[in-house]
């Protein structure tokens, strides 16, 4: 049998609990023409995948949507034989298929997956999705370069961590907030950034624009609230801005609209200073720089000039408990649930 995790047939709350999702379980689907049958290995939790919940993206019974690293079972698709591994979109699933037919963000291709250029879980990682978005949000939206500072929300996170060694490759000087003063000092002794400041403290504003004496001219947000508040008034003239993610909103009331209101907060300041703002999606991103990415992250990643941190938990059956962790903070690195044996280890 093939155990699932669906949301439950009960309203949301603004943030996740156990009770929140319904353990099922049902036959392992047989793949049809065009299909594989894969084996679930990891499962990414981010961030986005709540939006997806509360926006009603995923059809009544599902399993939870989560792109995932996999091995072929059973092929009947091209190219692909028992025993590849695979990065694809399970789910919060034991098993799924891909392929003809199977539905998956358009953007999210299954592609074959190579040991030799890397951990496979790093596929959802720092060489998947998450790591082409902090290239494309840093290197291709925000430009940063010698001299400037660039300031990462959630910067010990699972895009954060490696965003701010890109505006480091670049020359910047990166100053990284995160919550526990364990993470501050993860982003300074571990990633090389210059600074590391604590949202937790009361005096976070003022913490902030001490780390920050010559000002911010890029900032990657991943955050909003009272991070943005404080980042606001550092601006200089034609400072640029990058929206990766607004995750203190995510448990806002339907239908309020977090991006509105941090631009109006920053209307003014945006205007007479010519700041830059713009939104992040990765899938703008795919198709044009994805093979570029890849290319030069695995470099990066294999000379240590970009290091990575993986939070793992264990086991299927603690998927929802990770996932309300992972939201509120508690994850140290990129939140990965295990769900079956690695081969590669």
């Amino acid at each position: 049998m093939n155990r699932y995790w669906t949301l439950a047939a009960r309203p949301l709350d603004p943030w996740p609990t156990r009770d929140t999702f319904e353990l099922r379980e049902a036959p392992i689907p047989e793949p049809g023409p065009g299909q594989a049958l894969t084996r679930t290995i990891y499962v990414s939790l981010d961030p986005y995948q709540w939006g997806y919940k509360k926006r009603g993206v995923e059809p009544a019974g599902a399993p939870c949507h989560a792109r995932t690293v996999a091995q072929v079972v059973e092929s009947r698709m091209a190219g692909y034989a028992p025993g590849d591994l695979v990065f694809n979109t399970n789910g919060w699933s034991d098993y799924g298929l891909m392929g003809e037919g199977v539905p998956r963000p358009g953007y999210m291709i299954p592609r074959k997956l190579d040991p030799a250029q890397g951990r496979i879980s790093q596929a959802v990682g720092v060489l998947g999705m998450l790591g082409l978005t902090a290239y494309a949000g840093m290197i291709l939206q925000a430009e940063p370069k010698a001299g400037d500072t660039a300031v990462v929300s959630a910067a010990s996170g699972g895009v954060g961590q490696i965003a701010g060694q890109l505006a480091r490759l670049k020359g910047a000087r990166v100053v990284g907030i995160a919550g526990r003063e364990e993470k501050c000092r993860f982003v300074i002794e571990e990633l090389g950034f210059d600074a590391g400041v604590s949202h937790l403290s009361p005096t976070f504003a003022q913490d902030l624009a001490a780390a920050c004496p010559k000002g911010v001219d890029v900032y990657f947000e991943n955050v909003g609230g009272a991070v943005f508040d404080a980042v606001l008034p550092l601006f200089n003239p034609g400072a640029r801005m990058t929206i990766c993610g607004l995750i203190a909103h995510y448990g806002d009331d339907a239908g309020t609209d977090a991006r509105a209101a941090l631009m109006a907060r920053g209307e003014e300041i945006f205007r007479t200073r010519q700041v830059t703002v713009k939104d992040l999606f990765v899938g703008d991103f795919v198709k044009d720089h994805e093979a570029t990415f890849l290319r030069e992250m695995g470099g990066w990643v294999d000379q240590g000039q970009v290091r990575y941190r993986e939070d793992i938990r264990q086991g299927l059956e603690n998927l929802p408990e990770a996932f309300a962790e992972m939201l509120k903070g508690g994850a140290f690195g990129k939140m990965l649930v295990q769900v079956a044996e690695d081969p590669t280890l």
